[in-house]
């Protein structure tokens, strides 16, 4: 699976797995396991065959000469071959099942560690819960690749064609016979595993679909509470449910009727069979034995060619999930090492914004030919009327986003040929929309630094303070505070990635709205940690709050993706331009 991504990315078509790629792919570096697989289905049917091969004997020799030593050597042999039987299917099993569970859980890690890589304009186009599907569910597929369903595919070939043999040895008539309806039975099902492959393509993107909004219903569930629409979400869900059991029944309409089709041929190759039996035993050219013996054999191999059904439809859904998992795969990844070659180990925090534009969608650009430099150590405060481009400003220079045109330098260096791991260890993120993990205060702190001293986080807790609001937990900084921190005030939750950013200890801070959930002597408390932390540090300030950005060493006012206004707080009050009016209105209010 690791070069199952290697087709071109540049591709628009959405390419289709073969079975010849997952064979060299996923099959090939497991082959020591797959051999020992097959070997262990060849000698499990191969002992299989003892029991219809003695009961020939039983009839034809041992009963009509009342041989007693002779049946109890059948018995012998008859045990022996249950024995090795049973012993060779648990061994098969055991060990391609748990091979087949491990490999799954490799591609789990293997397609996360690729998600991850992926730029961040993926994610704003992506369902969290419609990722998580892709991720665990979309390879599960592939336990019937080196698990027992390709085993038992090759395994259940052997059998038929050794089966096959036996019983044109037997009586070549009555085999030929077999063989009309088998061979309509086959055409039937290659024509309906065409059919079956695209819906269980498109059961994945259901999947995701329908996980994607229960994810999003339940993470919302205050707001759809708040604005009672239980009965719509429910109905949202219900419809997308229904498009997945629409999907569920095509394909089990084609698995039924492949079912009902083996039913009906087989059933007509069982009475033609016995007519035939039965004119050439009143003839005296099949003797008793015989006849069953060939009825047996028959047996194992029709089971198999009726297994197939099942085997097959189990690996058009594993190759169906692949198909995804290496659209996924082939996505090209944010950090491109033949780009980015640069590597920063000492950062000064120098970053110059020259003639840079940007759009999410083509054609329709949100920055302009943007130019203007931010020092290293300065204070540079974004403002603006929402939508006017100042986060994606910050997002080119975080590095989250790439400009069109012009560049983005830092330290001279342009920063779309830096590597992105040695440029992030210096950047500090505090977002307007703060994100906490489930755990504790202390981890959430740690998490930019798992390492750091018990000094350093208590150094950052009291920073930021969040101690005033920890001390009166009974817990402490040990205190769990559930999914996204949602026991925690706005005010609190704010204050902790606040202490994680500075417990990171950047050269370059990125604060969106950092104070926007912060009562007003909340506020009073974090100017000055929040000071204490940009200083010495390149800092780029959003706020909506424009007495929180005073001392910023300039100020952009940002409209439409341009630089209306440039300054610092008193040059642009003086001027009683856009600045003066936001400025003078917020006072007012």
């Amino acid at each position: 699976m690791r070069h199952l991504a290697n087709a071109s990315s540049t591709s628009r078509k959405k390419k289709k797995v073969s079975m010849r790629q997952a064979f060299k792919t996923i099959i090939w570096p497991k082959r020591n396991l797959v051999f020992i697989g097959l070997f262990l289905i060849v000698i499990s049917r191969l002992a299989g065959l003892v029991l219809p091969w003695q009961s020939k004997v039983l009839l034809d020799d041992i009963i009509p000469t009342s041989n007693y030593n002779a049946l109890i050597t059948l018995l012998v042999y008859v045990g022996s071959a249950l024995l090795i039987q049973a012993v060779s299917s648990f061994l098969l099993t055991r060990i391609l099942s748990v091979q087949a569970q491990y490999l799954i859980a490799e591609l789990r890690a293997q397609v996360q560690k690729k998600v991850l890589s992926l730029p961040i304009r993926f994610f704003d186009n992506s369902k969290s819960g419609a990722l998580v599907s892709r991720i665990m569910t979309d390879v599960e597929g592939v336990r019937n690749l080196i698990g027992t369903g390709l085993v038992q595919l090759v395994g259940g070939t052997f059998t038929a064609i050794v089966s096959l043999i036996i019983l044109i040895s037997i009586n070549p008539w009555m085999t030929l016979f077999v063989l009309f309806p088998v061979s309509i039975f086959g055409v039937i099902a290659l024509k309906a595993f065409g059919y079956i492959r695209p819906i269980f393509r498109k059961r994945g993107v259901l999947n995701a679909e329908v996980k994607g909004r229960l994810t999003e219903t339940l993470a919302g569930i205050r707001v759809i509470k708040g604005f009672n629409a239980e009965k719509q979400e429910s109905e949202v869900f219900e419809r997308g449910v229904d498009r997945l059991f629409q999907n569920v029944k095509k394909s089990l309409t084609a698995t039924a009727f492949m079912s009902s089709s083996s039913t009906f041929l087989l059933g007509i190759a069982s009475a033609g069979i016995m007519a035939i039996g039965g004119y050439f035993m009143i003839q005296g050219t099949m003797t008793t034995g015989d006849f069953l013996f060939f009825t047996l054999v028959l047996g194992f191999m029709v089971t198999p060619i009726v297994q197939m059904g099942n085997i097959g439809s189990q690996l058009t859904e594993a190759l169906a999930g692949l198909d995804r998992t290496e659209e996924l795969m082939n996505l090209p990844p944010e950090e491109d090492p033949e780009k980015r070659t640069v590597h920063i180990d000492r950062m000064r925090g120098d970053i110059i914004f020259d003639n840079v534009s940007f759009s999410y969608e083509e054609n329709k650009q949100v920055i302009h030919n943007l130019s203007f430099s931010a020092p290293s150590g300065s204070v540079t405060a974004l403002v603006g009327s929402s939508g006017s481009g100042k986060s994606t400003i910050a997002g080119l220079a975080s590095s989250f986003l790439t400009p069109n045109r012009g560049t983005v330098t830092i330290d001279g260096i342009d920063l779309s040929t830096v590597n992105l791991q040695s440029y992030r260890q210096h950047l500090g993120v505090v977002l307007q929309d703060e994100f906490l993990f489930e755990g504790t205060i202390r981890e959430n702190i740690l998490f930019p630094r798992p390492d750091a001293t018990e000094a350093q986080l208590i150094n950052a807790v009291e920073a930021a303070y969040v101690n005033e609001f920890t001390d009166r937990f009974e817990d402490g900084l040990e205190t769990l505070i559930g999914e996204r921190g949602v026991k925690l005030s706005g005010g609190q939750r704010q204050r902790i990635a606040i202490a994680r950013a500075i417990l990171a200890d950047p050269k370059i801070i990125i604060l969106d709205e950092a104070t926007s959930s912060l009562d007003t002597e909340s506020e009073a408390l974090i100017q000055q940690s929040l000071h204490e932390l940009m200083r010495g540090r390149t800092t780029f300030v959003i706020a909506h709050r424009l007495s929180t950005i005073k001392k910023a060493d300039q100020i952009l006012v940002i409209e439409s993706g341009h630089i209306a206004e440039q300054g610092t707080h008193e040059e642009l009050t003086n001027t009683q331009g856009r600045y003066h009016d936001l400025y003078t209105y917020q006072a007012r209010i």
